[in-house]
């Protein structure tokens, strides 16, 4: 079927699922395991991982480290709270209110049903941003450096998301002639989107998909692949966490920076066409404070001298 089209790429077909469980013996059908969830679960777990790392090595702080294992440990859970709360709130907030009220009129316990999807990335960054300050007051830790553990491990996060985003044939970007266009089942011109058939464990075609470019792949280049490598270089080589809230700044840049370019390149969501311009999309716009949020966090660290262990 796919040679019908003239894109140089296919989409793989990967199921939404890594795994089924089979739960027909308490008359419970099938329970999926889902790329999305594991994404999920590995972004916060290499991020542990990572951030204990780093503050076991106290020549990276410039002095004592900021954190123990158990701060670090505490610290996950509200952070975890922060991305499940925020990510949902900040969905229904900038999304659902603004561009779908009427539906939501219809049927408001759709705001509760997160298992359908919907969250928003700059609602879970505000809801992190919300639940570190209270972990690190509770804790007594300094919200700069606690600022800076996250902006490192972050990235890992996202790019864990976006590559389930691409698994899930979902957040495709726009068509596009190019030899890196790629088919995907979900991406036709009808009114219907094509849906994977989980009886038969494939998606179904309408065959009416037309190439796009992938751009969850653009985007877990440059919002989680790109920051990650080049923020652990300036942590590892060049001690940037001697200068609290420098890597949390960076962090905030590279986002806003990838999910701008980005977004020239992914679709924007359907109820937003026609109410936002052409030439700005609302995760440009959504971007914007955190633009602004980035650089201040890097200004104010950079006019400040290092940190110094004690003699």
């Amino acid at each position: 079927m796919h040679a019908l089209y003239t894109a140089a790429l296919s989409f793989p077909e990967f199921s939404p699922a890594l795994v089924e469980i089979d739960l027909g013996f308490a008359g419970l059908g099938t329970f999926p395991i889902r790329w999305y969830a594991l994404a999920y679960i590995a972004g916060l777990l290499i991020g542990w991982r990572y951030a204990l790392l780093m503050v076991r090595k106290e020549r990276l702080w410039g002095g004592e480290s900021p954190a123990t294992k158990d701060d670090i440990d505490d610290i996950l859970f509200y952070a975890t709270l922060g991305v499940i709360l925020g990510g949902r709130i900040g969905y229904i907030l900038f999304y659902q209110l603004p561009f779908q009220f009427e539906s939501v009129q219809r049927d408001p316990w759709s705001l509760l049903r997160i298992w359908e999807g919907g969250m928003s990335f700059h609602g879970g960054l505000l809801g992190v941003a919300i639940a570190l300050t209270i972990g690190a007051r509770i804790r007594g830790m300094k919200l700069m450096s606690v600022g800076d553990i996250a902006g490192v491990v972050t990235p890992i996060g996202l790019f864990f998301g976006r590559c389930a985003n691409f698994i899930n044939a979902e957040l495709f970007g726009r068509p596009t002639d190019a030899p890196i266009g790629m088919i995907f089942p979900q991406g036709n011109t009808g009114g219907t989107p094509s849906a994977y058939d989980w009886a038969a464990n494939e998606w179904v075609y309408t065959g009416l998909e037309v190439a796009r470019h992938p751009s969850q792949l653009y985007e877990a280049t440059l919002e989680g692949l790109l920051p990650t490598i080049v923020i652990s270089i300036l942590v590892w080589r060049f001690g940037i966490l001697k200068r609290p809230g420098l890597a949390a700044g960076l962090f905030l840049l590279f986002y806003a920076a990838g999910r701008t370019i980005s977004e020239q390149f992914r679709m924007p969501d359907t109820f937003t066409v026609g109410v936002m311009p052409d030439w700005l999309t609302m995760g440009q716009l959504l971007s914007l404070p955190v633009w602004l949020g980035g650089a201040f966090l890097v200004w104010n660290a950079l006019r400040k001298p290092p940190l110094q262990a004690s003699a």
